[in-house]
């Protein structure tokens, strides 16, 4: 290598290395963000919320598991949630989905960036087995106007009765009700039961014993024949447990009635009836022996009444035909009356009446304005007035 050419290497390189030292001491430039926080680089924080993105309600854990709790113990928690958009977030509502839960005090207003809290509150007193409740939040989220949270666990009880409430459905043909209850004891303590009352004289109870100090078998039957619609009754039991020294057993009968009737009454348009048009009745047998109806009418002149069976021996219809004009005479009573071949109501009876028209009182009339006289009229001005 020749010396000029060496001469040129050297050169080169004692600008570059001077280049090099340069754009290391060169302080940055002001305002520019660090080398470590440039767009890209692997610790960049995560994007912003966009401008104008609103209110955001976002819940930390909007389904609570309370595990298994003994029957009226209270439940409490509070759901805790972050307004993560950029205008401030209204909760206006707090709505749990039956009265057992109760809404506390919930935070009505937050920043954005801030947090706050929906508190509630379950009783689990009336309870026994899985347990699952909501509670409906109402804010100004646009996206989210509504959000539903959600409660669930589970309920039980040192002495568990089976059922709770205790339902006897009675056909119209059976002469008797009745049904089983059964107590009992979950814990290691064991539970005498003993004197059961009955408040209700048409059934009878009998308490047996499946398991000394664990279970129990109460039974209900029916003492005489019962009448159609509801009957309740409440057994009462004493036991040897200090927390509950006394068992309620609420029970009742839906007796079915051999017929229906729909409606139970004829209704009638205020007279004068203007337009000859048919009224239906509908009788239903509910019993297991075919019906028949016969000697239909009413006991007023003029009314036509025609039975169809509609399905043979189960299901008729009774249309009436009034005249044309027709009212109810005042005062007397009129009915749609037929036999039965049911043994239980061997006569059919089904009120008819009419609405009156409402009578308006008299308008009262306005007093009239009184007529201006010649002392009252006073005389244009330069006119002059003889008395």
């Amino acid at each position: 290598m020749d010396k000029f050419t060496k001469y040129f290497c050297s050169a080169l390189l004692v600008f570059n290395g001077g280049l090099t030292t340069y754009a290391v001491d060169t302080p940055p430039v002001p305002g520019a963000p660090p080398a470590d926080k440039q767009p890209g680089s692997a610790t960049s924080p995560s994007p912003a919320v966009p401008a104008g993105a609103g209110s955001k309600i976002q819940f930390a854990t909007p389904i609570y598991d309370f595990g298994k709790v003994q029957a009226g113990e209270l439940v409490k928690y509070s759901y805790m949630f972050t307004n993560t958009g950029d205008a401030v977030l209204d909760v206006t509502d707090v709505h749990p989905s039956c009265g057992c839960t109760t809404a506390g005090d919930w935070t009505h207003t937050v920043a954005p960036g801030q947090t706050g809290k929906v508190s509630v509150q379950f009783n689990s007193a009336n309870f026994n087995g899985p347990v699952f409740k909501t509670v409906s939040v109402t804010c100004n989220d646009k996206q989210h106007p509504s959000t539903i949270l959600q409660l669930k666990g589970s309920v039980w009880k040192p002495i568990e009765v089976i059922p709770q409430y205790a339902v006897m459905n009675v056909p119209p043909d059976a002469t008797s009700a009745s049904t089983t209850i059964r107590i009992l004891n979950h814990v290691e303590e064991p539970l005498m039961v003993f004197s059961p009352e009955c408040n209700n004289a048409t059934f009878g109870v009998t308490l047996i014993t499946n398991t000394p100090g664990k279970e129990y078998q109460v039974s209900l039957a029916s003492t005489r024949d019962l009448n159609a619609g509801n009957v309740q009754g409440k057994v009462t039991l004493k036991t040897s447990s200090a927390k509950t020294p006394t068992l309620d057993l609420m029970f009742w009968a839906n007796v079915q009635p051999p017929l229906s009737i729909l409606p139970q009454r004829v209704s009638l348009p205020p007279p004068p009836i203007k337009i000859k048009s048919p009224t239906t009745v509908t009788i239903q047998n509910n019993s297991t022996n075919l019906l028949t109806l016969s000697d239909a009418k009413v006991n007023l002149p003029g009314v036509d009444v025609q039975i169809k069976e509609v399905q043979p021996g189960r299901v008729f219809s009774a249309v009436l035909s009034f005249p044309d004009g027709f009212e109810l005479p005042a005062g007397s009573p009129a009915e749609l009356t037929m036999k039965s071949s049911q043994p239980r109501v061997p006569e059919i009876h089904i009120p008819i009446v009419q609405t009156r028209p409402v009578a308006m009182p008299p308008a009262i009339p306005k007093p009239l304005a009184p007529t201006p006289t010649s002392a009252s009229v006073k005389p244009a001005a330069g006119t002059t007035v003889t008395q």
